[in-house]
Order: structure tokens, then C-alpha cells, then sequence
């Protein structure tokens, strides 16, 4: 629940843990009550994204870098139509906005699409808390009239988990619409929408892709109904544990041998149609300074991640699987989580983070090329059969 009020920054407010943490502060953002998630994000830059990412549907991201708000709120670097995070929290908001291309402040873009926030607190001492215990529920609430703090504890404790929650859907495009080719047309995508970020199919649009952006409940003839030279899979909110359908769809595609890319949600989803298991991440990668290694060519990549589940593959060898051998192909830095996978024997690959990373960096923007190239060999191939 929420109220939009002016003068929220006097407002006080109160973020408390499921574990019965509590950290007080000032309203940011609308004012009243909002629960998720509780994750934070090591992003310098870049909240525009974040805030607007559909990944984030749930989850109550803490901005670890100190200064937020400082350029304000655009209308050209959106991800979607709309902010998705369920709560915000930052230490030092921006007093006054600065850049060429800012059209509002970032207070004022959360209290208009609702979004509750606190400021003020000391989010080094809420991450490391995260860190140490794992990401956690979380509620914040704002206003003169505090529930105590027995009630907000129990009414965090009430919240869904993120474990299996089945959220793509709620997220994706209800009708599928085309992202048309820039320049000449090279080939045709059909994009299955999980929680698709708007630059990505402009990435693909830039290297002569007509995308046709499905709804998530698509089906295998959906998908082919749109005669498509690859077929791609989007990043998305929730427990890859419950995407069953997304998965089968994938076998189906898989079954027949086309050029398939998968990215973050839609690396999990390839490894359960490759038969392997997935699992939540003690407290996940979110921000873009994450360091990836392909292990393809052994160059080290900085990366734009937002996942809180990762796939269970092994690091060390080659997998047999039904749709032939799979190997891991890329590889967090930080702590060895699956990053890539890709199929030795058909042209399917996917990786765990974010290659369009709008906000940068842009080491991975290859990887549409990679796909590119895919399509390519396969349609060279067929035309000389």
C-alpha cells in the first residue's frame, strides 16, 4: 500500500529484516508500505536501468553506492514502461538533479509510480548484514502512523518468498509485438518475452534482427509461426524451478537444432532443458562491475548481472545430455557460479548475465554477435544442402 505526499524526506520511516534487523531512516519515494526481497546491487551508475528492469519484479534493491539521484530521471534509458523494484533504499539521495538530460528528479519518479523508499540509513552496514545472513524479506515502512515493531516483524514474515515464485508472466508482454530490423534485414528472431529488457532487442535490431517479441506463455508453434533463423530467450524475475513451460518450450526448439541465445533467466531455463538442476544464490550478483571469464577464448570480461538463482552444471567436464554434449563457458570470477553454457554438438548457447548492459559495461556485447554468427553459419549451411 502506498500514498504519494510531498515533503516524504521528513517523513520517517523504518526498513526491518526478516531476521528481526532494523534500520531507521526517512521516507524516499512514496509513503506507506511495500515488502519483497531484500538484495542489493554494487552498481556506480546506472539505477535508471535497475529501477526499471522487470528482473527486479519482488525485490527491494539497496543502492551500495553511497550517492543516488545525482542525474536525475530521463525518458530515454528505461528498460520498460514502468519501475518494477517493490522498495528502494539508498544512503545520501541527491538534494538537486544534474545532467543535460534530466527531466525530473528521482524522488519525484518514485513517488509517482508509487514506489516506496528509505533514505538515510547506513546501507554499507544493511549489505554487509545481507551478505553474511543472505538475502532475506524485507519491509519498509513509512509514515506518521508506524505500526510497532512486533507487527511490521510480522507482517515482513507474511510476505512470499522468492523461492518458488512464478513471476515471469506478470511481467511479460501480454500481446507479442516486432522490434523492427536497423538497416537492411538479416534475419528473423522470435524473442520469448520472461522479462525482457527493452535494449536488447535493440542490440539485436542494430545487427540487422527483425525481433518478434513473444509473451512468455508462447508456445513451440507460436514461436515457429513467426519462420523464425534463431530463437532467443530473455532474462526474467523468480524461480527457474517453476518455469516448466518456458522449459519445455525450449526442448522444443532445441529438438529442432535452431540457433538458440539465452540470457540470465534464460541460461536457467537452458540448463534444466539440458537436465541440469538450479539452486538460490546466498545473496546473488546484482551490479555492473561483476567479473566474468569466457572460457571459450580465457578473456576476462567486467559484466551486468541481476540474478538470484544460478544453474548446477559441473566446471570440470564435458556433460552428455539429450541434446548432445554441453559444457560450462563462462565463469564468475568471485566465487566459481555458473555464468554460460553452451552445446558442443548444435548451435545453443546462453549466458547468466547481461550483454546489452545499457548502463555499461559493454565487454559482453559480442555475444549478439556470437548469435549473429550462428544464424548465419546454420543458414549458409542450409542453403548449400
Amino acid at each position: 500500500m502506498t500514498t504519494s505526499t510531498r515533503g516524504a524526506d521528513k517523513v520517517p520511516a523504518v526498513l526491518v529484516l526478516e531476521d528481526g534487523r532494523i534500520f531507521r531512516g526517512r521516507a524516499y519515494g512514496a509513503v506507506g508500505a511495500t515488502f519483497g526481497e531484500a538484495v542489493f546491487s554494487t552498481g556506480m551508475t546506472g539505477y535508471q536501468e535497475t529501477l526499471t528492469d522487470p528482473s527486479y519484479h519482488r525485490q527491494v534493491v539497496v543502492m551500495t553506492a553511497p550517492h543516488v539521484g545525482n542525474t536525475g530521471v530521463n525518458d530515454e534509458d528505461p528498460e520498460s514502461k514502468r519501475i518494477w523494484v517493490a522498495g528502494y533504499v539508498v544512503r545520501d539521495p541527491a538534494r538537486t538533479p544534474s545532467n543535460w538530460r534530466s527531466r525530473r528528479s528521482l524522488d519525484d519518479e518514485l513517488r509517482a509510480q508509487g514506489v516506496v523508499g528509505i533514505s538515510g540509513i547506513d546501507t554499507r552496514a544493511l549489505t554487509r548484514h545481507l551478505r553474511e545472513r543472505g538475502a532475506m524479506r524485507v519491509g519498509i515502512f513509512s509514515g506518521n502512523a508506524l505500526p510497532d515493531e512486533g507487527t511490521m516483524l510480522a507482517e515482513v514474515r507474511q510476505a512470499p518468498e522468492m523461492e518458488g515464485a512464478d513471476l515471469a508472466a506478470e511481467v511479460a508482454t501480454k500481446e507479442a509485438y516486432v522490434v523492427p530490423a536497423i538497416g537492411e534485414k538479416k534475419f528473423t528472431v522470435a524473442a520469448v518475452d520472461l522479462g525482457i529488457k527493452g535494449m536488447t532487442p535493440h542490440r539485436m535490431a542494430e545487427r540487422g534482427i527483425e525481433v518478434h517479441v513473444l509473451p512468455a506463455t508462447a508456445t513451440v508453434e507460436d514461436v515457429y509461426a513467426v519462420n523464425p533463423d534463431g530463437v532467443f530467450f530473455s532474462n526474467g524475475p523468480g524461480d527457474p524451478a517453476t518455469a516448466d513451460h518456458a522449459v519445455s518450450v525450449m526442448r522444443g526448439v532445441l529438438e529442432r537444432k535452431t540457433p538458440l541465445f539465452g540470457i540470465c533467466f534464460g541460461n536457467q531455463i537452458l540448463g534444466r532443458a539440458l537436465g541440469f538442476g538450479t539452486y538460490k544464490l546466498k545473496y546473488g550478483h546484482r551490479g555492473i562491475n561483476q567479473p566474468v571469464q569466457d572460457r571459450t577464448t580465457g578473456k576476462v570480461e567486467v559484466t551486468a548481472h541481476n540474478h538470484g538463482f544460478a544453474v548446477d552444471a559441473p566446471l570440470d567436464k564435458v556433460s552428455d545430455t539429450p541434446y548432445g554434449r554441453a559444457e560450462v563457458s563462462h565463469v564468475c570470477l568471485n566465487d566459481n557460479v555458473v555464468e554460460g553454457l553452451q552445446l558442443l554438438d548444435q548451435p545453443a548457447f546462453s549466458v547468466q548475465y547481461h550483454p546489452e548492459a545499457a548502463a555499461g559495461p559493454h565487454d559482453a556485447a559480442y555475444l549478439f554477435d556470437r548469435f549473429t554468427s550462428l544464424m548465419n553459419t546454420v543458414l549458409m549451411e542450409g542453403q548449400r544442402a
